[in-house]
This record gives structure tokens, sequence and C-alpha cells, in this order.
């Protein structure tokens, strides 16, 4: 695992588990498995950030896992030395361990909810649509993030093996040569090794290496053998009750990351998903003008009005495809799909904090992770946001153990959380009021729905 500054630990120990149970209990409990984000790129699994002590004091077991990150995990050449998707394939193998072995630790094996956040979330999505992960767990929690997001998908793997060669000094797009490249490089120069963004993009654009479609290889299965799309809108997945969500503010995060130089590139035709395809750039440019007025109104992008240019890297990147995603579960599946918003802003939402958007309204990417999950740091603010920890494990945890996160009216949590409708769909709003909104609520969403309608990208 490695993040933005430091590389920790070796490849042959990546794949670790944690699991935590609550003590004294004299029955088989639910089982949670969590598995973190951090665009494929970096994060783990530590109880630094994912501390269990809220969870399991709802009795329930949770686990948290790593996995093989980056180039590492993602490296996808359609051959049997790397057929892509081992990250995905470590997770894998922790939910068969996890189903084996969970008993001996007070779990129920017959009821394993799968969740996740961001590329996590992405991750759950990937196990619900690949037929390997089928039955090794019942219900599913995707935060912020959905294999149909731009950056949680590659299209051109080997392309994308090649530009990183070429940071290494090399020049091939032979799947064989990349390999032997990539194997006889020390982990550590591979994983600093970096292909620079295109200038004007946005930073999610840096998630490069990510799952892939396989292809077919005698003596391998398949986790995944086309698009996410194309897999949810033919039916081609395990259907089973799901919570699917996302935050208010979803870009202060990742506007956060940008810098002077980054900002003052910044443009709407170079940022275009890199999953829209046009055949004219005139019809790019068309598109990329149309956003520029809804999101900027035509200003130029600056430091003074990242607030406003937030919602566009958080819309494409996370907003619009895990709203799309809720739209064809609806569509080809009978299992409860609840969705939800989570806009609180509270002493807890640490990431629009660490970013500088303290005083911004809502909720930023990641924000509703520390009142699931105790944060190692001592802060003294988590006291005085007990009621919205409270709130966030009881239904995180309900619908574990019930399949329902409001399975009956109480002082905590009066209003019920109701199923995701197919015609009339909407989304409960997770705030100091709860209350419940359309799904497609922004104008905007509805833009980017007409124009992944016209442009997305096929393969």
């Amino acid at each position: 695992r490695f993040s933005a500054n430091n590389i920790l630990g070796t490849e042959d120990n990546c794949l670790t588990l944690n699991v935590y149970a609550p003590m004294n209990i004299d029955r088989k409990l639910p089982v949670m498995v969590y598995i973190h984000g951090g665009g494929f790129r970096d994060g783990s699994g530590s109880p630094f950030i994912y501390g269990p002590e809220y969870l399991i004091e709802r009795e329930v077991i949770l686990v948290t896992l790593n996995y093989r990150l980056e180039v590492m995990g993602f490296l996808c050449l359609g051959i049997k030395e790397a057929p892509g998707n081992v990250g995905l394939k470590d997770q894998l193998e922790a939910l068969k361990w996890v189903k084996t072995n969970i008993e001996a630790f007070g779990g129920d094996p017959t009821s394993i909810t799968l969740f996740g956040e961001s590329a996590g979330s992405a991750s759950v999505m990937y196990h619900i649509l690949s037929p390997m992960s089928a039955g090794l767990f019942h219900r599913a929690i995707m935060q912020s993030g959905s294999a149909m997001s731009p950056w949680s998908f590659q299209f051109e793997p080997v392309s994308t093996a090649s530009a990183l060669a070429s940071q290494l000094g090399y020049n091939t797009t032979d799947p064989y040569e990349l390999y032997n490249i990539f194997i006889n490089t020390p982990a550590k120069k591979l994983l600093s090794a970096r292909v620079p963004r295109a200038r004007g993009d946005v930073v999610l654009s840096e998630n490069i290496f990510v799952p892939c479609a396989e292809k077919k290889i005698d003596g391998s299965d398949q986790f995944l053998n086309d698009t996410p799309y194309n897999l949810l809108r033919l039916r081609k997945y395990t259907k089973l009750p799901v919570i699917v969500g996302f935050n208010s503010a979803e870009g202060y995060m990742f506007v956060g990351k940008e810098n002077d130089t980054t900002i003052s590139n910044m443009n709407f035709i170079d940022s275009l998903p890199r999953d829209l395809s046009f055949p004219t750039m005139e019809e790019k440019k068309s598109v990329a003008d149309t956003l520029n007025k809804m999101y900027m109104d035509n200003k130029k992008i600056s430091k003074q009005n990242l607030v406003k240019f937030s919602r566009y890297p958080g819309e494409s990147g996370i907003t619009y495809p895990v709203v799309a995603t809720v739209d064809l579960m609806l569509q080809s599946s009978e299992r409860p799909v609840y969705a939800y918003q989570f806009r609180y802003s509270g002493w807890m939402n640490v990431v629009k904090q660490l970013y500088g958007f303290a005083g911004a309204p809502g909720a930023t990417h990641a924000d509703e992770l520390f009142y699931l999950f105790k944060l190692k740091a001592k802060l003294f603010q988590s006291y005085l946001e007990l009621d919205m920890k409270d709130k966030m494990t009881t239904m995180w945890t309900n619908f574990a153990k019930y399949g329902d996160p409001t399975p009956a009216d109480t002082q905590l949590l009066p209003l019920k959380w109701p199923q995701t409708q197919k015609k009339t769909p909407r989304l409960l709003v997770i705030d100091k009021q709860f209350t419940t909104a359309p799904l497609w609520s922004e104008q905007t969403l509805l833009f980017w729905n007409e124009t992944y309608s016209k442009y997305r990208r096929k393969s």
C-alpha cells in the first residue's frame, strides 16, 4: 500500500485482513466487510483511519482489508502473466476467506454485507458484476463511487502501461515486453513513476491503473468480461439489496488537491470524462461550452471560485455515475435499492476541513466515513457528533442485520428510509433533519445523462 508521499509494505504481504468482534456475544453476528478507497492508487484498511469501535458496538463483526494497488494491482496486458484486475482478485480471496472462516470469530457466514467508499465502492460494484464473487456476500453498500465512474475503468490498458514504461525510459506497446520491464523494475521505483496528466485535466484523471475488461485466456477465469455499463444494462450481475449514495459536495476534495498552476490551466474541453467519445471536435466543443456555462457561467476558473467549480469534478466523477448506477439497478433488479445523499456538515467532516473548505456548505468526498469509523487521532470534536455517529452506524448496521436501514420507527430514526422506486425515484437526504428528494435533483445531472446517451464510449 502507498500514499502520495510514502510507499509502505511489500507486495508479498499486501493481502491482509483485520477482523474485529465485540466481546461476550453468545450468538453468530452479521458480518460487514469494508473495502477502502483511494482511487485504486493508494490507501489501506488501517485501523488508524478505519477504527472499528463505532460499528462493533452495534453488534456486528467488521472486517477490513488491504489489496494490491496501482500498477501492482491493475496492470492489464491481456496475457496470462498479467490478465488484469489482480487487486480485485485479492479482494475476492479475502471474501472467500471470510465466508470460510468468519464463523470462528463469531460471524454468520450466511449474513455478509460488503461495503466500501470511493474506489472501495466501485470495487463493491465490480464484485456485484463478477460471477466469480456470486454467493460470497448477501447485501452491498456503495458510498460515493461506481464502476461506471470515468476514473474507475480503463479502456486502453496496454496504452496506459506503455505510457508508464515511457516514464521509465522504454518505448514499446508489446504486452510481453511491458511485462518484463515491470517485473524487473524494483517495486518502489515502479510505484514512484507517474504518467503526467494532460494539461487542463482534473485530478481524477490520474487514476489510470484501475479495473479493466479481461481478455479470454485459456486456463484463466475472467473476473470481468465487459464494461460495467454493458453488464448492468444487460442485467448480467448479482441482484441483491443495496444502499447506494453520494455526498452533496463531492468536489471540494478534488479541487482542494489542485495547485495554482493546475488551476490556471483548467478547462472544460480537456477535462471531459474519458468514457465519452465524440465523433467530431465540433460536438466535443459544444458539450464543453455548455458545461462551462452551466457550472461557471463562462467565468474563468480561479482559486476564488473553486467552490463553484468543484461541482464539475464532483458531479462528473462521482454524483452522476452513482445516480446512473441507481437508475440502471432500478430498471433491472427487483431487490431493494436505498439511495441517499449525505449532506450533513458537522465537526467530523474531516476531509472538508483538511482541504480548506471548512466554511463551505455540505459534505465532500469521504466526509461520511468519520461518522462510521473511529479516527485514531484524538479529536475532541467527535464528542459533539455522537448523534450523527449513532444515526449513521445504526442505519448501516440495521441494513447488515435486516436488509433495511430503518426497519422500525425509533426516537433516533423517526423517519422511514423508503426504498427508491422506479417510476418516481427519490433518495434520503442525510442532514440535521432527514428529508427525501428526487434522485435526479439537478439540471446538470440531466445534462450528463443526455450527453452519455449520445457519446458514451462503447469499448
